[in-house]
């Protein structure tokens, strides 16, 4: 049970995948305008990492290890990540069109989004089983959420202030989320 409680916490805090790994940086910048949206990714890039490291945990250790494809890996994740996106898109443009008119192109670049695949990949290189898989991509994408939901909150207050004109826009923006990254520094001294 620790274990598992130490994945989930190592990929949500401890190797945020956004502030510490400084993996998809553009829908973290991009989508944080606005909190709803924020939120809406997070909760799609949760379904899309914790399945696509389930199915490319299966998919690598029953087929491409056994067969000896393992240079294969990244054309394979990359597959399975895009068709996961298409089932998420499809989904919300049927049941949400708002929402999906708010995420606007950066639902499409989930597929793209570095840090998918860095934890499907990450996930092969620690010797992951099925479980530790699942568990670590779930805190990774917890991670991005907390991380995406934390600065679109910032971003909203700082909407509120009487910044500097040559701090306006993207500066600030950028000077927040090195802030974070700083702060979520501080996380690294957790032990269990």
């Amino acid at each position: 049970m620790k274990a598992m409680i130490l994945l989930i916490v190592s990929g949500a805090l401890i190797n945020n995948v956004v502030l510490n790994q400084f993996l998809g940086i553009c829908s973290f910048l991009g989508v944080s305008k606005q909190m709803k949206a924020s939120i809406s990714l997070g909760g799609a890039v949760i379904f899309v990492i914790t399945i696509a490291s389930a199915v490319t945990s299966l998919l690598y250790d029953h087929v491409l290890a056994p067969l000896e494809l393992d240079f294969m890996k990244t054309i394979v994740f990359i597959l399975v990540i895009a068709a996961l996106v298409q089932v998420v898109e499809m989904f919300l443009k049927k049941k949400s069109p708002s929402m999906y008119k708010a995420l606007g192109i950066y639902l499409p670049l989930i597929t793209t989004n570095c840090a998918v695949l860095g934890v499907a990949l990450t996930n092969v290189q620690n010797g992951y089983d099925f479980y530790q898989s699942v568990l670590s991509g779930f805190g990774t994408a917890l991670g991005f959420t907390i991380a995406i939901v934390l600065l679109a909150s910032i971003r909203s207050r700082i909407r509120e202030e009487d910044i500097p004109a040559p701090l306006r826009g993207a500066p600030i923006v950028m000077i927040s989320a090195a802030l974070m990254s700083i702060a979520f520094l501080g996380f690294s001294g957790l032990s269990f």
